[in-house]
């Protein structure tokens, strides 16, 4: 046995041997490493979160809300609330089904006796949050709160709490408690602007009432968008139903988001999970808890992503900037000068990428305040500046149509951008509030494939005013077939850039 074990070790030494040659950096055509040059960058080994969990945990939280059922009138001739109503509450709230007689747990009630209807308080949900200060400051998500009557509040030693909510906002998904304790324990904040994708991260949290779940994962992706006010931190962490409001930690224990949303099409983790981050739900929190709400700055204007063709077309080296569609009559905005058209390229000096940047920019500047936008229009660049105005809560632009008949076509014949067009009446002009454009009176070709309609007006060609029909069709004759143009279409109170391509002659 020891020879042939001899033999075999040779055979296998052999065998490496060979495969150490042929996977040589000499064969593979690599400089050979050598024992003095590190790998930068190398993983040695996955993290190992126990000590990180027993330091933090304590200070997480399980939510839980009440709503007191108040039954209506509805119902049946004996005062019973309808079958129908009944079923609905019992799906709303348990998920389950009206027993019926007869059948397991089923009990019919008498006819003839008279119920009251109930104000029981009844489990409306569940959720997570934890707690920012040792004087019992809770932060978790607004619609984990939102509509409930009663908010309860338990620690990981069993201790439980009726929370009072000082406030919550909806467009950032951040709400804050306040609990009657001394002496918590509390989570540090971190600071989300230094997160980096791939770095490890933590939630906890109460996935389906599983009160102190622990799961982790990576930071997918940051800044992505997802509303109106704030980029969410993207990680492939575990959330799910319940996990609302917990913390997402880093691995120093430190707070850089609340798991907020998921990207699911089950109900379940599909390992795509969104967080707020920490930096913008703080200055949230600070809001709610001196006023109940959160105020926030506008300029009344509605906006656009701007495209490569248009920014192309407007002689913008990059597809940058926030595209003004809409200037809110008599708003700061149009007090300022700023036009349908118009490119806000930077706001108080700072620049605007994406168009997504600019609600969070105005919004987070003191009210009443001077700022500066710096807007391209017709190849220039210009500053104007404006006064910031509260945004009202969930305001939106009404969008009118234009008024006033149209006038005869001056050309009969559609032009290379397959458009036939014809003079704005002064009525239309004054409704529009405009000096020139022209009016499509048909749309077909290039331009009818593009989206343009009749009834549009054209106020633009790339960075030229339309003035009249006549101007508008010698200027489209002498565009270049193989390049993109692009057309200022005013369709109603809204004005947007369309790229399209003359046809070749």
């Amino acid at each position: 046995m020891k020879n042939n074990f001899a033999a075999g070790s040779k055979t296998l030494s052999a065998l490496l041997v060979s495969a150490s040659v042929w996977m040589s950096p000499a064969v593979l055509g690599m400089a050979p490493a050598t024992a003095a040059t590190p790998v930068t960058g190398a993983v040695i080994g996955l993290p190992d979160f126990a000590d990180l969990v027993d330091r933090v945990g304590p200070a997480v939280v399980n939510i839980r809300t009440t709503e007191r059922l108040k039954l209506s009138g509805r119902g049946n001739a004996d005062g019973q609330p309808g079958e129908e109503e009944m079923q609905e509450f019992l799906r709303r709230f348990f998920g389950g089904a009206l027993p019926q007689p007869g059948s397991p747990g089923g009990k019919a009630v008498p006819r003839g006796r008279r119920q009251a209807p109930s104000d029981e308080p009844v489990q409306r949900g569940v959720g997570s949050g934890f707690i920012l200060s040792a004087d019992g400051y809770v932060m978790t998500n607004a619609h984990v709160v939102d509509g409930a009557d009663e908010v309860f509040v338990t620690l990981t030693d069993k201790r439980e709490f009726k929370a009072k909510v000082l406030g919550a906002d909806a467009r950032t998904d951040v709400a804050v408690l306040k609990i009657e304790g001394d002496k918590l324990p509390f989570l540090v904040m971190g600071d989300s602007d230094k997160i980096r994708v791939g770095e490890w991260v933590i939630a906890i949290g109460s996935p389906f009432n599983l009160e102190n779940t622990v799961t982790a994962g990576i930071i997918s992706a940051k800044q992505r968008d997802t509303g109106d006010y704030l980029a969410l931190i993207q990680s492939d962490v575990a959330v799910n139903p319940g996990n609302s409001g917990g913390p997402l930690i880093n691995m120093r224990g430190e707070v850089i988001g609340i798991n907020s949303q998921i990207a699911t099409l089950s109900g379940g983790s599909n390992g795509i999970s969104f967080a707020v981050p920490i930096d913008e739900a703080i200055r949230v929190s600070e809001q709610l808890k001196k006023n109940g709400k959160v105020t926030r700055g506008r300029i009344g204007v509605q906006i656009g992503e701007v495209s490569k063709e248009v920014a192309e077309s407007l002689g913008l080296k990059n597809a940058q900037g926030a595209e003004v569609s809409l200037v809110e009559p008599g708003g700061p905005a149009d007090k300022a000068g700023i036009k349908a058209g118009d490119i806000i390229l930077k706001f108080n000096g700072v620049p605007v990428t994406r168009s997504s940047d600019l609600p969070r920019l105005v919004g987070g500047t003191a009210l009443a305040s001077k700022a500066t936008v710096t807007v391209w229009r017709k190849g220039q660049q210009l500053d104007l500046p404006v006064t910031v105005a509260e945004l009202e809560a969930d305001k939106t632009v009404k969008v009118g149509k234009g008024k006033g008949g149209k006038a005869e076509p001056e050309v009969t014949k559609a032009n290379a951008l397959g458009l036939k067009v014809s003079d704005l009446t002064a009525e239309q002009k004054k409704d529009l509030g405009v000096d020139g454009g022209v009016v499509v009176d048909s749309a077909e070709g290039v331009a009818g494939r593009a989206g343009v309609l009749e009834g549009d007006v054209l106020l633009q060609l790339n960075n030229i005013e339309v003035k009249d029909a006549k101007q508008f069709n010698a200027a489209v004759a002498k565009l270049d077939a193989k390049k993109p143009s692009v057309l200022l279409v005013r369709r109603g109170e809204v004005a947007q850039f369309v790229s399209v391509r003359p046809s070749a002659k």
